[in-house]
């Protein structure tokens, strides 16, 4: 293990956490140095986390010791504990209750259409696979490639229903990624990120599931193409926001905010919502999978624990609000969906 003042971490381009990360760290002035690759062969010398996901942070711990920690979530929060600078979180209240809803919106619901556009259609597996094994093995023989390409494929397809792809719920998923695309768009175009002139974590964490939908994946990246070439051009931006001169006064308004986000709360109490709420309920009564309607449509796939976890979090920071925020809070969720997640 190389002896560094910077952050590392291991990572992997076709990893939607792994490029949010990096895009957050390039933002914040944070040094850093990515090691690329994957927990099927880690860099020798450095310890495996518990949990073997990317990217992968490896932190000093009290004692001088490195530490192993995944989950980009709360990574970000630490970051900002260690260091203030060009935070990436708005200033609490409410507009800090969004920020966390839409990045977790981002990181658990868009992942599930970047998984889906990346092995559901046949032309978008017949891209993934090589990328999946050049990413980790640039030097592999075209045999060896073209084998465990095979493999990687096959394999992810199969597991499509882990995220709830499936032939009938590809019209929900697709369907809700091109409605996200034209509200980002309004977004972008009205305030230049999602919480005002300065990016939040909510705009990373929207990023690294664009560096692949719109980017890697074809069917996907041409679906943004024809929406909104303002939303594939604002990816290429945020890949290196480490130019920006955050202020201050760069954050909406808690009103500006609500009246602003409004129709993407309304896709996330469309969609995200009702997918939690199930979840949710599927996890407190110790079932393994569990059916539900999303977008009037037939929704089923295994449960997530962390997802219900996800649901709590949200609710005890609503819960934690001052009552001024959380009437702001109850104001801007009315009739979007989004009520149904913070209702008693």
């Amino acid at each position: 293990m190389e002896t560094t003042n910077r952050l590392e971490l291991l990572g992997a381009p076709g990893s939607p956490y792994t490029r949010k990360m990096i895009a957050l760290l390039r933002y914040r002035h944070i040094p850093h140095a990515i090691i690329w690759g994957g927990h099927q062969s880690p860099p020798q010398g450095y310890p495996v986390p518990k949990v073997k996901l990317l990217p992968t942070v490896y932190f000093k711990d009290a004692k001088g010791e490195t530490e192993a920690v995944v989950d980009s979530t709360p990574i970000i929060r630490r970051l900002e504990r260690e260091q203030a600078a060009r935070s990436v979180l708005p200033p609490g209240g409410f507009l800090g209750l969004l920020n966390d809803l839409i990045e977790d919106f981002a990181d658990e619901w868009l992942t599930k259409a970047m998984f889906h556009y990346r092995w559901y259609h046949e032309a978008d597996r017949k891209n993934a696979g090589p990328l999946l094994l050049f990413w980790s093995a640039p030097m592999a023989d075209d045999e060896t490639a073209q084998r465990m390409s095979a493999f990687f494929t096959k394999r992810q397809f199969e597991r499509l229903y882990v995220v709830g792809s499936n032939d009938v719920t590809a019209r929900t998923i697709e369907e809700s990624y091109a409605r996200f695309v034209t509200v980002l768009d309004q977004v972008i175009g009205s305030s230049g990120f999602v919480l005002g002139k300065r990016p939040s974590s909510a705009d990373f964490a929207i990023y690294g599931q664009l560096t692949q939908l719109a980017i890697i994946e074809p069917t996907s990246a041409a679906v943004t193409q024809l929406l909104s070439q303002r939303v594939r051009a604002w990816v290429d931006r945020v890949e290196d926001l480490s130019g920006a001169k955050p202020a201050d006064e760069d954050w909406l308004s808690p009103q500006e905010a609500g009246a602003q986000l409004r129709p993407l709360l309304s896709e996330i109490g469309r969609v995200y919502a009702p997918f939690l709420l199930a979840n949710a309920a599927a996890v407190s009564a110790g079932k393994a999978d569990f059916e539900t309607e999303i977008d009037g449509r037939a929704w089923t796939q295994p449960t997530f624990p962390y997802q219900a976890k996800c649901l709590q979090w949200l609710r005890e920071t609503y819960a934690a609000l001052p009552a001024a925020d959380r009437a702001l809070a109850d104001a801007a969720f009315k009739g979007t969906g989004c009520e149904a997640m913070f209702s008693s």
